[in-house]
């Protein structure tokens, strides 16, 4: 009885200790995250490089990384010894060079013996963490791009590649500002976690319910009420979580059951989440990881960003509620009783102070001009005071609740930090090599010269490199290779820049591997494929948009008022004249004809009006066209 008890007890034991010691470290990551925001550093008179908060945070997450995700990529208590000596030894190599970095830095040149071994051991370790928390595609192009820095100059030609010894590969990839430290990881640490923060205390004070409420208590009652539901729902919430993937899991759980039992097939219900999910990632004003990285990359500030997005984001999601609109109306579904629904009223009463944040981080962003960093979490500290003091249906959020949400934000920014660094990895790669300027020249020379050419060549390179690779991935290699080269034809750095992030982000939902739909279609019991299909068939306006800006910066929101009115109004004509040739119904059935003529008719609509001089033309024949 006594060796019987005994393993339970030391495995409990041993739980615990691993629970305290998370909490530890996911506290010290926001800690050390806010404290840097608020300059507390410099308050307190230390100087201290910003790689050497970096380089620290990275050693928390690591450490976070191995203690939390085996190495299938679950979640478990259950930790192998290995894993701990994975952990201790990332977390101290990390704490390593961030105290000795001002020494550290100056001696890297000669590639000391100390310094070689850290710098292997952080990128050794950070590529593994890479494969446990994004998957293999990231995991090989790193791999590859090492192998390629290597003996890339044994190729011929042009294809040769700079000489590389191994040491000076690993000492600038783990510890130099332009690889692992450079700019994706210090947008992850400083400026993506405290809108992941104001995400986490929003969730805990029940935002993921009003949001669920308001949205049932606007389009419950109509037709196809339940699907409108999930578009509505899945903007909202993805406002805040900025992950397709994440936001299929949380708020698909919800929609989809209910589209299936309102007469949607598992399908159809499966792939509108998944278009749902995927487009929050595009929805200001809290956008995906990859938005805070383009305002790094353009060297703006993140409140341009969101300005330009959000023209383009309007119409994916007029596309997809419009579609819904119209696939309900073709299979007869109704809306539920309005008996049965919430009140608007109630729910805004209930939680009318939710959007109170949101408006606090819009006016940061735009009118106080605040760095992003800041804003949110000035908006996260008002998020909390309210949840506190007012709370939702009468539950505010408790002390200790507000210390796990706060705390559990450690946890969750693992995965960004990883992959943010990871990204770091690749670009190092790309400058250490110089294969970056080859390749811009390639594609030029590949295309033509023709922009037409080029825009497609990259659209495919960015969903064929988006297949099963997390969007900061994608984004960040087509922002290095492919967005120069849209530049150097002739495209403005944020048309070229959200060019490549929509094609990296729509990869989420394109077959072979598109991950929302996988993740949605797993929820709805949905054949995989059909689903990925039919995801990519209702997203058509996030393939077509993308173009038009490129040619037209009006979309962006750049140019006159005149013509930026203009070519929204036209385009949202457009999007629905499309979206009825892509459902096959309107009032009734169209005909193949009839579709056709939708079809060519929603194209011209949405043609900018200074795309090129006869432009406007060209919209007054789609006009024609839409109402005959």
């Amino acid at each position: 009885m006594t060796t019987v008890s005994a393993a339970p007890s030391r495995l409990s034991v041993a739980t615990a200790s691993l629970r305290h010691v998370l909490f530890a470290l996911q506290a010290s990551l926001i800690a050390m995250v806010v404290g840097w925001v608020l300059d507390v550093p410099a308050t307190l008179g230390i100087g201290l490089f910003t790689e050497q908060f970096l380089v620290a945070s990275v050693g928390v997450a690591l450490a976070l990384g191995f203690l939390l995700i085996r190495s299938n990529g679950t979640r478990s208590e259950r930790v192998p010894w290995y894993d701990v000596v994975a952990a201790l030894i990332g977390l101290a190599a990390c704490l390593y060079v961030a105290v000795d970095y001002p020494k550290l830095i100056n001696e890297l040149v000669y590639r000391p013996w100390d310094g070689v071994i850290v710098a292997s051991a952080i990128v050794l370790l950070t590529i593994e963490a890479t494969r446990r928390t994004a998957g293999n595609a990231l995991t090989i192009v790193i791999l590859a791009l090492c192998v390629y820095a290597l003996l890339g100059y044994l190729l011929p030609g042009e294809f040769a590649s700079r000489p590389v010894s191994l040491t000076r590969l690993a000492v600038y990839l783990g510890v130099d500002s332009n690889a692992l430290l450079g700019a994706p990881l210090q947008v992850a640490a400083i400026v993506i976690v405290p809108f992941v923060l104001m995400g986490q205390i929003l969730t805990r004070a029940g935002g993921g319910d009003f949001f669920t409420d308001i949205s049932m208590a606007m389009m419950g009652r109509f037709r196809g009420g339940s699907a409108k539901i999930a578009v509505v729902g899945s903007a909202f919430f993805g406002m805040v979580s900025g992950s397709a993937v994440a936001n299929v899991a949380s708020v698909g759980t919800i929609t989809i059951p209910l589209m299936k039992r309102s007469g949607f097939p598992a399908t159809v219900a499966g792939a509108i989440e998944a278009v749902g999910s995927t487009g929050g990632q595009l929805m200001p004003p809290v956008m995906g990881a990859a938005a805070f990285l383009m305002a790094e990359y353009l060297q703006t500030s993140y409140a341009e960003v969101m300005i330009a997005a959000t023209l383009p984001a309007i119409l994916y999601y007029a596309a997809l509620f419009i579609q819904v609109d119209l696939e309900a109306a073709s299979r007869g579904i109704v809306g539920a009783p309005v008996a049965s629904l919430p009140r608007v009223g109630k729910v805004l009463r209930d939680g009318w102070f939710f959007p109170i944040p949101f408006v606090v981080l819009v006016l940061g962003l735009t009118r106080w001009n605040l760095q992003a960093e800041y804003a949110a979490l000035i908006s996260a500290a008002v998020l909390l005071v309210l949840a506190m003091t007012i709370g939702y249906r009468g539950r505010r959020l408790s002390l200790r609740d507000a210390i796990d949400a706060i705390v559990s934000t450690g946890g969750a920014v693992v995965d960004i930090i990883v992959i943010c660094a990871a990204a770091g990895l690749v670009i190092g790669v790309l400058n250490l090599t110089g294969v970056a300027f080859g390749l811009t020249m390639q594609l030029l020379a590949v295309s033509g010269n023709d922009l037409n050419v080029l825009l497609l060549v990259t659209a495919a390179v960015a969903i064929v490199l988006g297949m099963g690779m997390p969007t900061v991935g994608v984004y960040v290699i087509l922002a290095t290779l492919a967005a120069p080269a849209l530049v150097k034809a002739g495209v403005s750095p944020m048309q070229a820049h959200m060019f490549v992030m929509y094609f990296g982000m729509m990869s989420m939902v394109t077959p072979p591997v598109a991950l929302a739909a996988f993740a949605a279609a797993n929820i709805a019991g949905a054949n995989f494929w059909k689903t990925g299909w039919l995801a990519a068939r209702i997203g058509w306006c996030a393939y077509l948009v993308p173009f038009l800006f490129a040619y037209s910066p009006s979309l962006l929101m750049t140019g006159t008022a005149t013509d930026v009115v203009l070519t929204f109004v036209t385009a949202l004509m457009g999007v629905g004249l499309g979206s009825a040739a892509v459902v096959g119904y309107l009032r009734a059935r169209l005909s193949p004809a009839i579709r056709v003529a939708c079809a060519i008719g929603g194209v011209l609509l949405l043609i900018p009006v200074d795309m090129f001089a006869s432009a406007w033309l060209v919209n007054v024949i789609g006009f024609a066209v839409a109402m005959a």
